[in-house]
């Protein structure tokens, strides 16, 4: 770790003669990237420069632990412990810093939840677990947008897609991907007995155009007319959009609009984010399996969460974490799970470096 901040201090130096060098400042393109550059790296070096101050000072004050005089020896011995404690924190936050921004944290995403094993209660675990990501949403002054949806008799959803903008939306929900386990007594139940049902949630980001260029020719099209619960007509006109992508057979729909053409642009950006999340997982494969655990590989195959009505319990599988606060959890407050979510992964990319 420590070589790698010595090449980090010794790079910041080199732009900062740079930024001073009048051929560069001439230059405004050139300016701005190496002034970026800097800007990206300063935080680390002014880190590391207080780490090897702090250093300094604990080697100083070790010298004082030979005198004679037993309150000088004291001091430096407090003063020492209380050098440690913040070396020790300054190191974390150097180990913190020196992990690779996902950039696709700052991004939109898109959300997809799909009942799984249960039936009629997995459809309508589907609609609480939506709710929930809205209420959040809500809360974080984010924005979601319905992209396609499909309703079942009782008030549940075979799936439901949405796009959720806003600050580090990604980021934030990247850790929900997963299998999500609900256990609690159907309201179809007759003699009270608690079910288990499951459903699948997929957290993708939004893919630029930049990223993902899309042939138009390897789209297959249709058109159809929407349809609602129970299947009644809500549009008689083919505003609803099937595409299909060719290549990889990944097909996209979406109904939710009234306009043909409004349905087509949501479908691609839908079509373009999975297309990155296949690339992406295509890359992943060639980390090791290691490395995948300790960055976090958001396997939907995973069942990562229970939630426990009859007790009121919420457990994340993955850092064994258990909150009896299921009511506030299905209402929103879903920081208590995502944050130390987020510091968990943290701390294990940390011990790679």
């Amino acid at each position: 770790m420590f070589q790698e901040l010595e090449t980090v201090e010794a790079r910041s130096m080199e732009l900062d003669k740079l930024l001073s060098d009048p051929e560069v400042t001439k230059d405004n393109k050139r300016y701005r990237e190496i002034a970026k550059e800097h800007s990206s790296i300063f935080g680390i070096v002014d880190l590391y420069r207080d780490y090897k101050r702090i250093r300094k000072e604990i080697e100083e004050n070790k010298g004082f632990l030979d005198e004679d005089d037993e309150e000088i020896k004291e001091l430096a011995k407090s003063e020492i412990d209380t050098l440690q404690q913040n070396l020790h924190e300054l190191e974390k936050q150097l180990r913190l810093s020196l992990i690779p921004n996902d950039p696709n944290d700052s991004r939109n995403t898109f959300l997809e939840i799909r009942a799984g094993t249960g039936g009629e209660e997995a459809s309508l675990f589907v609609a609480d677990l939506f709710r929930m990501y809205c209420r959040y949403a809500e809360i974080r002054g984010w924005k979601v947008d319905i992209i396609d949806q499909n309703h079942t008799g009782v008030g549940g959803f075979k799936e439901i897609i949405a796009l959720i903008e806003g600050k580090n939306a990604y980021g934030k929900l990247k850790y929900e991907s997963g299998v999500h386990r609900v256990q609690r007594v159907p309201s179809t139940e007759s003699q009270g007995r608690t079910h288990t049902s499951a459903v699948t949630v997929a957290i993708l980001p939004e893919a630029d155009d930049v990223e993902v260029q899309i042939n138009p020719n390897d789209l297959k099209i249709d058109v159809f007319r929407s349809s609602g619960p129970g299947g009644q007509s809500v549009n008689t006109t083919d505003s609803a959009v099937r595409i299909t992508h060719l290549p990889t057979d990944l097909v996209v729909t979406c109904q939710d609009e009234k306009s043909q053409h409004k349905n087509k642009a949501k479908a691609l950006r839908v079509l373009k984010a999975r297309l990155l999340e296949k690339l992406s997982e295509e890359q992943r494969s060639e980390i090791s399996e290691n490395r995948r655990v300790q960055v976090g590989s958001g396997d939907r195959s995973e069942r990562i969460r229970t939630y426990n009505f009859p007790q009121g319990r919420v457990t994340d599988h993955r850092i064994g974490l258990t909150l009896y606060k299921l009511g506030r959890i299905l209402e929103g407050d879903l920081d208590e799970i995502i944050d130390p979510l987020v510091a968990y992964y943290q701390n294990e990319a940390m011990k790679s470096i």
